[in-house]
């Protein structure tokens, strides 16, 4: 059955209309072409994992049986590092000729995914292609195949292409949640693309043929790839070196930033992956993000059009407005980790602050727990709903004004006497914002409805000047010495990237 393009069109298709049962075996699809139009391909996957057995386990089964195994091209061309920074794995058994598990110190994503790309670079043969994707996911054989092959048969414009697979939704397997990102104005990241769901012919075709919005185009610019599943031509590491020592967070967007490169998406390309509503961590968005968000721009000049600082003083005021004292001053705590300068990140300290960052975020308990204390104060969790712990309440001008000036009561205004003893329901999540429904409050009891947790906050104004006054000298501080130290930032881009320093690095952490 030949498929014969025709311009404009996006989606090809045939039906098989049977009468009574049918048993449909062996099927395929080819592609003929001159074999001098054929490139040669080396995929290297990178995968860099930490104590999660369960995931790579599975998926290295399955790329054992259904690609290394297979009768495929890929399968003599295909080799698969797996990062393990837990030193966790058993390298004996696992390790075959295509596959090849490297201890490695725990230097979280970017760390991992360097040494990934170090060791894509030095294998035999050398890869042309790497293919970094994340531990905690769930794989489909088939998109390493057409990776493969979508590879070999390149136009000459897309040669040096990155190429993003697209993000499913574990919870609702026929959903792409995302495939390509990018850095909003605002400082914040977005999916480029509206979600979509790959049963509906309208979502499959309009993932291929997507333009992005013209009001949008300003903030668009700052694309990139997200490693869950990307794939960077081995000449883009060689032109614009490794990831910098971020730990994880916005090692990949910075990456992309950096290298600028044309991005490339096909429907059946993807791997599955939790919601990021399932995996919001303060200790990430506040202290990572905070933190790596300048030194990437500080470092390679990423995200011009983009104020972080101005993102993290929004943060910090909206966790302040919420009573989340400990999260806001996680976010403190990055600004001023930003300020020590690139000397204190080029050593392998990250790990350590990334894990008390975890230790101070706020503590959420299983709703069970907070259940008897929620009472007393008049809530009964078990009948709270998604609705009615969405709701924001409404508020006028005035009201938005005297929030804004006084973070939610907190300043220039002593502690009311209607706010004694009213208590409101919030949903936990860090984004957030019902401004009717936390003033005029003095307790909080926040609900993480997707992983059945929550918490109880009081306002305290001790802490929030606590907060705030640090807050404010940080500021301060970056405010007037911004160049100099933007500029003694940009004067480590090329150790930081390079794989002379990655290897001292890993090696420091290993000892």
């Amino acid at each position: 059955m030949e498929l014969t393009p025709i311009d404009g069109e996006t989606l090809h298709s045939f039906r098989i209309s049977t009468v009574g049962p049918a048993k449909l075996r062996n099927a395929y699809y080819y592609c003929v072409c001159d074999e001098h139009d054929v490139r040669s391909v080396e995929l290297a996957l990178a995968s860099t994992t930490f104590k999660k057995e369960d995931y790579i386990l599975r998926n290295l089964s399955l790329l054992q049986k259904y690609v290394i195994d297979s009768d495929e091209l890929i399968a003599k061309h295909f080799h698969v590092h797996v990062i393990d920074n837990g030193r966790s794995l058993d390298c004996a058994s696992l390790n075959s000729p295509h596959v090849t598990i490297h201890p490695n110190p725990n230097v979280g994503g970017s760390g991992g995914f360097a040494r990934g790309m170090i060791e894509a670079l030095e294998q035999s043969p050398k890869a042309t292609h790497v293919l970094l994707m994340d531990d905690d996911v769930e794989v489909l054989p088939e998109s390493f195949i057409r990776t493969f092959n979508l590879l070999s048969l390149l136009k000459d414009e897309y040669v040096d292409a990155f190429l993003s697979g697209a993000m499913m939704s574990l919870e609702e397997p026929e959903l792409r949640t995302e495939d390509l990102g990018f850095f909003t104005q605002k400082g914040n990241f977005s999916p480029l693309k509206p979600e979509g769901y790959m049963t509906s012919l309208h979502d499959i075709v309009e993932s291929e043929v997507f333009q992005t919005p013209s009001d949008l185009y300003g903030d668009t610019i700052q694309q990139y790839a997200g490693w869950w599943f990307c794939v960077i031509p081995v000449t883009a590491i060689e032109a614009y070196g490794l990831p910098l020592p971020l730990f994880v967070r916005s090692d990949d967007a910075e990456f992309a930033l950096r290298c600028k490169p044309k991005f490339m998406t096909m429907n059946g390309i993807c791997v599955w992956h939790n919601a990021f509503k399932f995996k919001y961590s303060a200790a990430v968005e506040r202290y990572q993000v905070s933190r790596n968000t300048l030194i990437s721009q500080a470092t390679t000049g990423i995200a011009p059009i983009t104020d972080f600082l101005k993102e993290i003083r929004r943060e910090v005021e909206l966790d302040l407005k919420k009573f989340n004292y400990d999260d806001a001053m996680l976010a403190v705590k990055g600004l001023e980790d930003f300020l020590r300068g690139p000397e204190w990140i080029s050593h392998p300290v990250a790990e350590a602050r990334f894990m008390e960052a975890n230790r101070e975020k706020e503590t959420m308990v299983p709703l069970e727990q907070l259940a008897p204390e929620a009472l007393k104060l008049g809530v009964d969790l078990d009948s709270l709903t998604y609705y009615n712990l969405s709701l924001e309440g409404g508020r006028n001008k005035l009201q938005s004004i005297f929030d804004y000036i006084t973070i939610n009561g907190h300043r220039f205004v002593s502690v009311s006497a209607k706010r004694r003893g009213k208590v409101a329901v919030i949903d936990a999540a860090g984004w957030v914002y019902p401004a009717g429904k936390i003033r005029d409050v003095d307790t909080l009891i926040v609900v993480d409805m997707p992983n059945k947790k929550g918490a109880i906050r009081h306002m305290d104004k001790k802490r929030f000047k606590e907060v705030w006054t640090r807050f404010r000298k940080a500021e301060k501080y970056f405010k007037r010495n911004k160049d100099k130290i933007y500029a003694e930032y940009a004067s480590y881009r090329d150790v930081f990237t390079s794989i002379d320093f990655w290897k001292q690095y890993l090696k420091e952490a290993s000892e």
